[in-house]
């Protein structure tokens, strides 16, 4: 057992680090659903896009089933949603999407995470006007011609539709509102299964940094990651 075996060892528990992380995400987002929109996915659009990412992350079917029905309990705590924005050092824009059962411990954690790291946490729209919000699909290539799904797709928000070569899929971008239209369309008129979907933040420009710079950015960035009531960061770094 050499250094073979423990550079293997280590990038599994790694891997497996990221996995439960994400597991967790997915977790927290179909108790969300569940509270908003009831347990049943054919009544619960937000459900059942959340189902479909946890089936594309390979999360087992039990575990869905499970916090479906944890999310069902009146014992289950809410998850609030809740977006900070702030400046991570050199002039780097951030947002960080959380969802949580306690909003002063979020918030004790996020602004403790810009001081460290030589950072500033922002108020409400300092910094979200620098992202455009939108929503994707992603579906199996299949016989579908990204051109004419387009035109397909185009009376109910889609901004782009791409092939992605190397997954054999395709990607489809609308605004934030066109969520609802989107998914409607592809599911009901198109009868399209979706692979996964989801909302990002895109900025709007970008701003290179030098290696040494990346590394201040990248050291509050992993703070983020590394707390549980992060969903997801967004930035502006190239």
């Amino acid at each position: 057992m050499g250094r073979a075996f423990e550079f293997r060892k280590e990038r599994k528990f790694k891997r497996w680090a990221k996995m439960a992380k994400v597991f967790t995400r997915i977790g927290k987002d179909i108790v969300i659903a569940v509270k908003q929109g009831g347990p049943n996915p054919e009544t619960n659009s937000r459900l059942r896009a959340v189902m479909q990412n946890a089936r594309a992350a390979n999360m087992p079917k039990d575990n869905v089933l499970r916090a479906i029905k944890k999310a069902s309990s009146k014992d289950q705590a809410d998850f609030k949603e809740a977006l900070f924005e702030g400046y991570a050092p050199h002039g780097i824009a951030i947002l960080i999407e959380t969802a949580t059962d306690n909003n002063n411990r979020t918030v004790a954690n996020v602004r403790s995470y810009f001081n460290k790291c030589n950072g500033s946490l922002g108020t409400s729209g300092s910094v979200s006007f620098m992202f455009s919000h939108t929503c994707h699909f992603k579906i199996n290539k299949g016989e579908h011609d990204p051109e004419e799904l387009e035109l397909e797709l185009i009376d109910h928000g889609a901004e782009e539709v791409f092939e992605d070569e190397e997954e054999g899929t395709i990607m489809i971008y609308g605004s934030f509102e066109s969520f609802g239209s989107l998914q409607s369309a592809l599911e009901n008129e198109l009868k399209i299964d979706i692979v996964s979907s989801g909302f990002e933040r895109i900025p709007n420009m970008t701003k290179e940094l030098t290696p040494e710079q990346e590394a201040d950015v990248n050291k509050l960035l992993d703070k983020f990651d590394d707390d549980d009531d992060v969903q997801n960061v967004y930035h502006n770094m190239k």
